[in-house]
C-alpha cells in the first residue's frame, strides 16, 4: 500500500469521483444517520449530483476548487469549494463556500477530512475578502463540532433539497 496523495482532480476522474460521492452520501446519511429518503428522491439527487456529466461540469466550474485524496489509484475522499450559494441574507456569490467534504467510510480516521478542510479553508481565504460559509445537516453534530473548532458559527438555517425531500440544514459562517 502506497502513501495517500492529495491532488486536484483531472477531468478523467469524473466517473470515479461520482462513484465516491454516491457511496459516501449513502454511507453517511442513509446508512449512518438513517435518513429515510424515498427511493425516487434519493435516486434523483444522486443522479443530479454524481452522474459523470454533472460531475465533469462541476469540475470545470470557474472560480471553484477541488481536491481528491487517492491511494493506489482509488479515490478515498474529496472536497469542493467555490462561490457561495447558500440562502442567507448576508451571503454573496463573491464569498466562498465549502460545498462538499466527503470521506469514505473505509478512509475515516486517516486525517483526510482535516487535511482537505485545511486546504479548502486556505484556498477560500485566498479567494475572497468576505466571510466563509458552510452548509451542514442539522443532525451531523460531529461535523458541526469540527467546523466550530475552525471558527465557524451558526448563522442561519435552510431546507436542502434531496429530490422532493428536504433536509434541515444549518448555515455556518466564519468571518
Amino acid at each position: 500500500m502506497t502513501e495517500i496523495l492529495i491532488r486536484t482532480p483531472r477531468p478523467g476522474d469524473a466517473e470515479a469521483l461520482g462513484v465516491l460521492g454516491r457511496r459516501t452520501f449513502v454511507e453517511t446519511f442513509v446508512t449512518g444517520f438513517g435518513i429515510p429518503y424515498p427511493e425516487t428522491d434519493l435516486s434523483a439527487f444522486l443522479d443530479a449530483s454524481f452522474d459523470p456529466e454533472p460531475t465533469r461540469k462541476k469540475l470545470a466550474e470557474p472560480n471553484a476548487a477541488w481536491w481528491v485524496a487517492e491511494r493506489d489509484g482509488e479515490l478515498l475522499a474529496f472536497a469542493n469549494a467555490g462561490p457561495n450559494g447558500l440562502p442567507h441574507p448576508e451571503a454573496r456569490p463573491e464569498h466562498m463556500e465549502l460545498r462538499r467534504l466527503y470521506v469514505s467510510k473505509a478512509a475515516q480516521g486517516l486525517g483526510l477530512g482535516t487535511k482537505l478542510l485545511t486546504l479548502s479553508l486556505d484556498w477560500m481565504e485566498a479567494n475572497t475578502g468576505g466571510p466563509l460559509w458552510i452548509g451542514v445537516w442539522s443532525g451531523n453534530e460531529k461535523a458541526q463540532r469540527l467546523y466550530a473548532a475552525y471558527g465557524f458559527e451558526k448563522a442561519g438555517e435552510y431546507e436542502y433539497p434531496v429530490g422532493a425531500w428536504r433536509d434541515h440544514e444549518f448555515i455556518l459562517r466564519r468571518g
